[in-house]
């Protein structure tokens, strides 16, 4: 291989001249997998000199790695060979150590990626490299060997304690981290760039080594302290002048930023995750270092975040939006712990005044994008639990847990906002402090579910503070103020008034806000009328306003990709489904245009985007926007049943949406559309040419790489079997469709949940289609068998009663046929062997039903039908059958009592369920310390604890559940699909074959019926008695409903 040559079209990749660089690089494609082309391009990068050559070289490094140094099984991408790995593995570290930092941060990933697949078993002696460039006295390779050790650390940072890899990497930890300590201690007096970033990067590591667990060298109770006056020293190290230029967003980026992020990260962590001793799934020696850590350390941290925080309040120290979330996070986590809260307690009220209550308010930022980037703004304030930096999130959170768990801070934190309010109320208009007045809003709307908790003794209060403080801001000059006051209403929307005119008054500034030249108040106000809705007097007065208020909502999602906003759309399509009636065809033509458009932008940002996804940042947003749109449509076609005329209309405006989901392949968004479908199908009760359209569509993306959305179809396909079963029987090419469709699903590929559903559809088909598909019957008779009487038995209990049940449904579909099948490949005996003794197994009344249609097709057939190799056996059928009866009462029993609970259920969220205040909270005057004094001494519940428990039983359940019938049962929930079997009647059916075999072989009815055991005969007289005084029922219904 001529370096030379690849040196020349390396130079070229960077050619202005478009046509040259195609060129170049298409030759170097060419050419990359040819064995010893990664030694040309290290040669390269060893020799060249010119910088625009070597960054092409070093990425062509990068892409080859990571394509091809680990090649998938299936993957057709050609491999590197192992001679040329080693040689690279050679070469890399010491490249690392003497190039550049642009060319450094190329080789990084590089390096991380063959770390990954190599290291230990073919690359033992990396870690002899990474010791000996952190045990020489030069800053550069120090530095490279500290980004070796944060690379390996990296590698390992999710390996589980029990695994061989964890063992290996806790001894490397013991052997490098004694010279990483001594190296922090050094970088920690220093003031240099270089010093920031090589602290930086050791942090880092160490973050990454005590992710999961701390090993053994970390627990030992000097080296955790050594670490710990690292962290602490990072931590109030005051920042060199060079940190501090630019503006903050700059400063955050500088590397000493960056090492106290990851201090403050590191000391939480340990706190969080190791020291805590009421976290789950400890050993004997974790727990006495959590309780160490609890009684000498975390006490330490707090003081000096207490000091950092005290030079911030001072305006002595900048403090980055990190380490604000940090600090507070740490606050938070120090509320429940009894050993903490006697720490913290003596500060909060400096602490919520002086240090939550600024970080709760506008910042000059926030200000600015309200004016200049309004919907900036809306996604920050919106979305807030997207930005993990944002200290204003992790103050909402602290106060949050504060008032839950130490219920009595409440009143202190509402005496400040008492102040503020207060304060703004009696200051002259051109004094008043709006952005403070602003924060104590959102103060106490935080607050908003402790005060309206059971036996609040504060909630009698609230009505009078919204009117006197809030409703004022209404009509504030400032525009942040009329959004927060729209936001404190929302934020109350379990309050009852106890003055109705209040509630006009709010519905009344609502809507002007709706109308409000702001964006960001007319998206706060529209979210703010949603829980309006619940209060009778706002419903009847919306009535007659709601097709405008539908059409400022429109416009408003037109305007921002505000998800939320769809959330309210789909609420008032559903409450006030017969007043928009009229205007169905309209809102849907509106709905449809908006989506288009969304769809339009996330298309044109994903082409933008390329291979490297950059520029996706807020294509999730889109995405989102998009689905509650199509969630909204669904509602709304919902509501249009008793109207097809209306519903076909929409149908067709629908069809683009459908169209361009899928032909585009936008995946996150198929569930919904496939809903929406649904929707139409049953709720029209017929397919329409539209619908057929979207058949067809449904089976082209299944065919086009779908098939594991095929859960996601089936209520759609359901409906196209059941509704459209005369135009199916006579269109063979759509049933060769769903046939082919179910026969995707019993390749070896494919387990689960996506088989289960073909089952499912399978049975649909022979259900509605009887008489129809004697062909694809064969076909599900043997696609079902190939796995029930295979070598491997089927473990998992659900998908085992499907795959007999698609046999079962074929037995009803045409008993005849089903036998001659199993008789022909030899499986008859097996089948009814594995059918009877899981008869127990059919519990839900759709199994019952299924199995007892199924049976009575078979005892309907005459003797001469029935195959000699289970003639014998055949007495089992009515005993079977008569045990199916006697458990159907309570089968059905159980699916009313989950269908009530179903209905019971409501959807809106009672804060009294979680935040309800206890007597002795309630009946607090103010005046009295022994309830403090006890919270002080108090250990708080640790729910977060206690939900890991709930999540580890959970776990150790599912893992048994591949092996362990009884936790695989199927509930009645399981069948969500309607079925022709839910108004079959067995007892009438059973009644009447029954007879007619008495009648007309009556020596074949008394040899199956003598083999009956007493009970079980006295069950057969039972379904005959229920039998007729079901007749009786109908009989009198229908002459009542003669008369």
């Amino acid at each position: 291989m001529d370096p030379a040559a690849i040196r020349g079209l390396l130079a070229a990749s960077f050619d202005p001249d478009t046509d040259n660089r195609r060129r170049a690089e298409m030759q170097l494609k060419q050419i990359e997998d040819n064995a010893g082309f990664l030694d040309c391009l290290f040669n390269i990068l060893d020799a060249e000199q010119d910088n625009s050559v070597r960054l092409s070289t070093v990425i062509f490094v990068k892409n080859r790695v990571q394509r091809a140094w680990y090649v998938a099984e299936g993957q057709t991408e050609p491999g590197i060979a192992e001679e040329e790995k080693a040689r690279v593995r050679d070469r890399l570290v010491p490249l690392l150590a003497a190039s550049p930092p642009q060319i450094r941060a190329q080789l990084l990933p590089v390096l991380q990626r063959v770390l990954q697949c190599d290291f230990p078993s073919r690359w033992p002696r990396f870690i002899d490299f990474t010791m000996e460039l952190l045990n020489t006295n030069d800053p550069n390779s120090v530095l490279a060997g500290l980004q070796c050790l944060m690379a390996l650390c990296r590698a390992f940072r999710y390996k589980s304690t029990d695994s061989q890899d964890r063992e290996h990497f806790d001894k490397i930890v013991e052997a490098s981290f004694p010279r990483l300590l001594t190296i922090c201690n050094e970088l920690v007096n220093q003031e240099s760039e270089e010093a920031g970033e090589m602290l930086h990067l050791a942090l880092k590591a160490y973050k990454h080594a005590s992710w999961l667990e701390l090993c053994p060298h970390l627990r030992d109770e000097q080296v955790n302290i050594g670490w710990c006056t690292v962290l602490l020293g990072t931590v109030s190290k005051p920042p060199p002048p060079s940190a501090m230029e630019g503006d903050d967003f700059d400063r955050e980026k500088n590397h000493w930023w960056k090492a106290k992020k990851w201090a403050y990260f590191n000391l939480n962590r340990l706190f969080i995750r190791h020291g805590n001793p009421s976290s789950t799934g400890k050993g004997d020696e974790a727990l006495v270092f959590a309780k160490r850590f609890t009684q000498q350390i975390a006490p330490e941290i707090m003081k000096h975040y207490l000091a950092e925080i005290e030079k911030w309040v001072a305006k002595t120290a900048w403090l980055s939006r990190p380490c604000l979330s940090y600090t507070l996070i740490f606050l938070d986590e120090s509320v429940k712990p009894k050993e903490m809260w006697v720490h913290l307690k003596p500060h909060l009220t400096n602490l919520v005044t002086h240090f939550v209550f600024p970080i709760l308010c506008l910042t000059e930022d926030d200000l600015e994008k309200f004016e200049d980037e309004p919907q900036e703004y809306l996604h920050r304030k919106l979305n807030y639990f997207e930005d993990a930096a944002a200290p204003d999130v992790a103050a909402v959170n602290f106060l949050v847990n504060l008032t839950k768990n130490r219920r009595l801070e409440t009143f202190e934190i509402l005496k400040y906002v008492n102040h503020v309010v207060n304060e703004y109320e009696a200051q002259p208009d051109d004094q008043k402090d709006h952005v403070r007045k602003e924060g104590a809003l959102r103060m106490i709307g935080t607050l908003a579910p402790v005060i309206l908790g059971k036996k609040s003794p504060i909630a009698g209060q609230v009505e009078y503070f919204l009117v006197r403080y809030v409703f004022p801001e209404f009509t504030s000059q400032k525009g942040y103020l009329r959004a927060r006051a729209c936001d404190t209403i929302e934020k109350f929307e379990q309050l009852n008034f106890q003055d109705q005119n209040n509630l006009m008054t709010i519905y009344r500034h609502i809507l002007e806000c709706m109308a409000d030249p702001a964006l960001p108040v007319r998206v706060t106000a529209a979210l703010a009328l949603q829980p309006l809705i619940r209060h009778d007097i706002i419903r009847n007065e919306m009535q007659t306003s709601i097709p405008t208020i539908m059409q400022q909502l429109l416009k408003l999602a037109n305007e921002a990709d505000i998800d939320a906003l769809a959330n309210v759309m789909e609420d008032f399509v559903e409450v006030f489904a017969a007043e928009l009636t009229p205007f169905a065809v309209a809102l849907s033509e509106q709905l449809r245009d908006t989506y288009l458009r969304i769809v339009r932008e996330l298309l044109e940002k994903e082409a933008a985007a390329g291979d490297d996804g950059e520029g996706l940042t807020d294509y999730d947003d889109k995405s989102i926007t998009a689905l509650g749109v199509l969630q909204t449509i669904g509602t709304l076609i919902l509501t249009l049943e008793s109207t097809p005329d209306v519903l076909l209309h929409i149908e067709a405006v629908l069809m683009p949406v459908i169209k361009v989901t899928l032909e585009n392949k936008l995946y996150d968004l198929y569930n919904e559309v496939f809903e929406i479908i649904d929707s139409c199908t049953f709720a029209a009760k017929s397919i329409s040419p539209n619908m057929w359209q979207a058949f067809q569509l449904i089976h082209t993306t299944f065919k086009a790489g779908a098939e594991y959305y095929l859960e996601d179809m089936l209520p759609a396909l359901d409906n196209i079997v059941r509704y459209g079963a005369v135009q199916l029987a006579q269109t063979p090419e759509y049933i060769q469709a769903l046939y082919s469709m179910i026969a995707d699903m019993f390749t070896e590929e494919v387990q689960g949940l996506e088989r289960i559903s073909a089952c499912k559809l399978a049975e649909a088909m022979m259900l509605c289609l009887q008489g129809s598909i004697d062909q694809c019957v064969e076909g599900f008779i043997i696609m079902a068998m190939n796995i029930l009487g295979g070598p491997q038995e089927v473990k998992v209990k659900t998908t085992r009663i499907h795959l007999m049940e698609m046999v079962i449904n074929a037995i009803n579909y045409n008993p005849v046929l089903a036998l001659q099948v199993l008789e022909s490949k030899g499986w008859t005996n097996r089948f009814f062997s594995l059918w009877f003794s899981h008869m127990n197994s059919f519990n839900r009344v759709h199994d019952k039903k299924l199995c007892i249609i199924a049976i009575t097709a078979l005892l309907n057939l005459n003797h001469d039908q029935i195959p000699a190799s289970v003639s014998v056996g055949w007495p089992r059928l009515l005993q079977g059958v008569t045990e199916l009866f006697r458990t159907l009462p309570n089968a059905l029993k159980n699916r009313e009592d989950a269908l009530r609970d179903d209905f019971q259920f409501s959807g809106s969220y009672d804060y009294g369920d979680d935040d309800e205040w206890a007597d002795e909270e309630a009946n607090w005057d103010g005046e009295q310390d022994t309830a403090a004094e006890t919270e002080v001494t108090a250990e708080v519940k640790d729910e977060s604890a206690a939900y890991l428990d709930f999540l580890n039983e959970e776990a150790q359940k599912f893992s048994r559940a591949i092996d362990d019938d009884a936790d695989d049962d199927l509930g009645e929930e399981e069948n969500l699909l309607d079925s022709p079997l839910d108004k079959l009647e067995p007892y009438s059916m059973f009644k009447g074959v029954m007879l007619r075999m008495q009648q007309d072989q009556p020596q074949f009815y008394t040899s199956l019926t003598s083999q009956l055991s007493p009970d079980q005969q006295g069950v057969l007289q039972s379904v005959m008695v229920r039998a007729d005084e079901i007749a009786m029922e109908q009989q009198q219904l229908a002459e009542a409903v003669q008369a």
